[in-house]
């Protein structure tokens, strides 16, 4: 197979702003593989999960680059080889994740197939996708609630809270987001700005505002406290920068309740479908989430959607300037389309 790699810049419509800071722009890899006349589509997303923790697609392209003489001689199916050849020189897992959609959507469009159906998905039972309210004043989390509702059904809202400012200024723009929003499902994801103290003390109100779960309220680095919060939680706990790949939904059963699922940390669709059966057969709970993807990796992970309890795919709904065209928004639910592989395409000029 060949691969191409170009990059590619999505621009925000609102800036958003979580515990390590804010993002209003980012650069993305668009890799293509070729093989026999069919050319399967990826996207590759530099993401970080702490403070300093920095990637960009400059170095994700530079290790697609070297991977390219270990990978050519393969075939997109030939996923034993391929996989060898990461753990071999264990790229970033945006890489794999690129690679890994590239190979999936070729292999869809070689069977004349969509990827959901490849997968017996049934997408009646695809939930409605969350909508992202970042850090801000309660003024600013009301407007942001009345400008998701301008672009779809607002059913459910995920609040971004661990405030630079402190919890009191958590607990002010989570009251202002559920009094602007009075009947929408409320989760909040705290991005790891929480202490194991901040945390209980803010299980209460989340329990009386009717928050339905709490995703990563501790640092990666203070995981060991997970048990602890665990055994006194008063709502569901999920974690997102804590659990990257299958092993890491072995370790954490047990401490949590839920994972929250990302192409990119996954390294892939493979895996990602790995993660769901191991989070089933433990009791776990299973949420979909996303960076600053465009359309064609949330169509990507969208082809998955009738197997997660919740999704939280909207970052291409905030995009300016998209350059993909797939899954479709309905009824606040996205949805794959019946075009073969991922039913991605480029947006007409």
């Amino acid at each position: 197979m060949q691969i191409q790699v170009q990059q590619f810049t999505v621009h925000k419509n609102v800036p958003l702003t979580i515990s390590r800071g804010t993002q209003g722009e980012n650069t993305n890899l668009w890799l293509q593989i070729e093989q026999e006349g069919i050319t399967g589509w990826g996207e590759s997303t530099p993401f970080s999960v702490a403070v300093g923790d920095k990637m960009t697609a400059e170095r994700l392209a530079e290790q697609v680059e070297a991977l390219k003489p270990h990978l050519s001689p393969f075939a997109p199916w030939e996923w034993q080889q391929i996989e060898g050849v990461f753990r071999a020189f264990k790229p970033h897992p945006a890489v794999q994740a690129g690679i890994d959609v590239a190979c999936h959507d070729w292999l869809g469009k070689r069977a004349n197939l969509p990827l959901w159906q490849m997968w017996g998905a049934d997408l009646s039972r695809i939930v409605p996708t969350s909508v992202t309210v970042g850090i801000s004043s309660p003024e600013l989390a009301r407007q942001r609630v009345r400008q998701w509702r301008e672009v779809t059904e607002t059913r459910a809202i995920k609040i971004k809270l661990g405030s630079p400012e402190g919890i009191e200024a958590d607990r002010a723009m989570l009251q202002g987001v559920r009094e602007e929003a009075p009947e929408a499902e409320l989760t909040v994801d705290a991005n790891g700005g929480w202490t194991l103290g901040e945390a209980l003390e803010m299980m209460p109100q989340l329990v009386a505002l009717g928050v339905r779960h709490l995703e990563q309220p501790l640092g990666v680095e203070d995981e060991g406290d997970y048990g602890a919060l665990y055994e006194r939680a008063l709502l569901p706990i999920f974690v997102d920068e804590s659990c990257f790949n299958s092993g890491d939904v072995a370790r954490l059963a047990g401490v949590v309740h839920g994972i929250n699922i990302k192409l990119m940390k996954s390294g892939g669709l493979r895996e990602a479908w790995r993660m769901i059966h191991m989070a089933r057969g433990l009791g776990l709970q299973v949420m979909y989430g996303c960076y600053s993807d465009s359309c064609l990796a949330n169509s990507a992970i969208a082809q998955l959607g009738a197997f997660a309890d919740y999704l939280d795919l909207d970052s291409h709904l905030n995009l300016k300037d998209d350059p993909f065209t797939g899954a479709v928004l309905q009824a606040g639910r996205l949805i794959p389309t019946p075009q073969p592989g991922l039913g991605v395409t480029l947006k007409c000029n």
